[in-house]
């Protein structure tokens, strides 16, 4: 069973890839202004091609400028995508927009580019932040800042909470479960699943108290345990 679930990673690896080589990189170039209806349609093949569901609890607040979701893999962007058609702006790490292909679908969709080894990367995601509420996008970021191997989540880097903070954003976290049973990029692997996205509540930032960041973690976290706990579902 394990050979055939390494043989279904390499099959997904491959569909990922073919659909955003030769249908969504294409359709974006030549109709730039429909990318949000181009993410969403081919990213729900992706997801039905794959042999996955997505579930969703609760529902993204229209007015948020921000989501803050935990990471296991691509699988939690196409996850997004297949399910909302709206022009997620996502931050990803200056070595993704370098990889063939997926560069240039985060180049083409003016996705904002973080370089780590920048000491004025702060400074630019404010500034790309800023610009993306003034364009009506919502940020979507990965307050990690990494993909997590396990269950608990990684300590949230610093950015996020500057700019929601200096900005005075909508925040809503989201957590997503059974992503990484669908396309694990850990141990390559892959199985039929069920991903569950889960939207808790929106936070104001500008109203809200100095240990909000600290606080959304541990609602995330919660969130997490509850479905391993309850219903046997990993993140």
């Amino acid at each position: 069973m394990k050979i055939l679930a390494k043989i279904r990673y390499y099959i997904g690896a491959f569909i990922i890839s073919s659909i955003v080589a030769l249908i969504m990189i294409p359709l974006l170039f030549v109709a730039p202004k429909h990318s949000s209806k181009i993410l969403h349609h081919f990213n729900k093949l992706i997801v039905f091609l794959l042999g996955g569901k997505v579930e969703e609890i609760g529902r993204l607040d229209p007015d948020c400028d921000m989501v803050l979701i935990n990471h296991q893999g691509i699988i939690d962007i196409i996850a997004m995508e297949s399910v909302e058609c709206i022009d997620f702006r996502w931050v990803a790490k200056k070595e993704l927009f370098d990889t063939p292909w997926f560069g240039y679908l985060l180049k083409h969709s003016d996705m904002i580019c973080i370089d780590r080894d920048d000491k004025r990367g702060l400074l630019k995601l404010l500034k790309d932040a800023k610009e993306t509420s003034e364009y009506n996008r919502i940020i979507a970021i990965f307050p990690e800042g990494t993909r997590s191997s396990d269950q608990n989540l990684l300590p949230f880097k610093a950015g996020a909470a500057m700019v929601a903070k200096r900005l005075k954003l909508k925040v809503q976290p989201i957590v997503i479960t059974g992503s990484k049973r669908l396309l694990n990029e850990h141990n390559y692997t892959a199985h039929n699943s069920t991903v569950k996205i889960i939207y808790l509540d929106p936070i104001n930032v500008a109203g809200n108290n100095k240990e909000w960041y600290s606080q959304l973690s541990i609602q995330m976290q919660n969130a997490i345990d509850e479905e391993y706990n309850i219903h046997s579902r990993e993140r």
